[in-house]
């Protein structure tokens, strides 16, 4: 816990996150130092037991780019001109359009009829939303810490996102920053290879730390939020972009209750919210886009919520993920932190 930029041991508070945030207990705890003071390499993950869930196509324009991975079938050189079609037929439509509406169910009959329907446009303008797991527990990676793409994928890119914290109930209680890693390329194919797209090792990263809910932060603060995105390869290459929460389609306390709908979180849950930012900027030929290369340094960074910054490496050469729920458990027991 960080209190006026001292950070205090919490452990005999509660052992867990999840169990100061069920707890409510904030207060407290071993003071350790000033947060300066301490190695920014050694900051894990915010999070430990809860559920990692994430909310996909919850802006206009990750859902066109949705929209041009699927009828691109996740070939990048036929990437361009489907957008250009795809724009032309719905770029003045789709951002106006609230998801679940009368005016939704009317356009989606006029792109039936002219064969431009899409599952991705029915997460994006119908009544239900995209909501997947992204990563078993435990398994996210920090600040700092090096990020996954598959060894195999040839068309990826960072998915920079506001993320909810939340309580076993539904209740957010807090936010922090999130990178979910996508394989453009393996979910252009199918849908059905979402699984693989999303979750390999090191593929979801969170942080620095999770702002809790106060006075001077609020759900209102998330939904006015703006992230900014950059990229810097060892090659020269860097892209810049934002996203901004005002345009997301879907409130987050929405998307919270659709995350929760009738499931049971007993540690609680996190939520990627989505992101607006689909890079669509060359890198090394025309009409190819963006995909990342291995050392991308990737900073992801809102005013509120501090800075995120990971570097690329795949999933095949990162870090082999070895601390599971039974390491977690010893490691408590021996601490001497587990009552009954």
């Amino acid at each position: 816990m960080v209190r006026g930029g001292v950070a205090f041991d919490m452990s005999r508070v509660a052992p867990t996150v999840s169990g100061l945030i069920e707890a409510r207990a904030f207060d407290g705890g071993v003071r350790i130092g000033a947060l300066d003071a301490i190695d920014a390499a050694q900051l894990l993950s915010p999070i430990d037991l809860q559920c990692v869930k994430a909310a996909g196509v919850t802006f206009a324009v990750s859902a066109l780019e949705r929209v041009i991975e699927e009828r691109a079938r996740g070939d990048h050189h036929r990437a361009a001109a489907v957008r250009e079609r795809i724009e032309a037929a719905l770029g003045g439509n789709i951002r106006a359009v609230v998801p679940g509406s009368a005016e939704a169910a009317a356009l989606k009959q006029v792109l039936i009829a002219d064969g431009m329907w899409s599952q991705y446009l029915e997460v994006a303008i119908g009544p239900d939303a995209e909501i997947f797991t992204k990563s078993p527990v435990l398994s996210t990676v920090g600040l700092n810490a090096p990020i996954g793409v598959r060894s195999d994928s040839t068309w990826n890119n960072p998915e920079p996102e506001i993320v909810l914290v939340a309580d076993s109930h539904g209740r957010a209680v807090g936010a922090t920053l999130g990178n979910d890693v996508n394989l453009r390329d393996f979910e252009g194919r199918s849908a059905l290879l979402l699984g693989k797209a999303k979750d390999n090792t090191a593929s979801c990263a969170l942080g620095p730390l999770i702002r809790l809910f106060d006075e001077g932060f609020t759900m209102d603060s998330v939904r006015g939020a703006d992230v900014s995105l950059t990229i810097q390869g060892t090659d020269g290459y860097v892209l810049e972009g934002a996203s901004t929460m005002r345009e997301i389609s879907r409130d987050p306390e929405d998307l919270l209750a659709q995350a929760m709908s009738e499931h049971h979180y007993p540690d609680g849950f996190v939520l990627f919210c989505g992101t607006l930012f689909a890079p669509t900027q060359d890198r090394d030929e025309p009409g190819r886009g963006f995909t990342h290369k291995r050392g991308d340094v990737v900073t992801i960074a809102s005013a509120r919520l501090g800075t995120l910054v990971n570097t690329v490496t795949t999933s095949r050469d990162a870090p082999p993920w070895s601390f599971g729920v039974g390491a977690l458990m010893r490691n408590l027991a021996a601490r001497g932190l587990l009552t009954a």
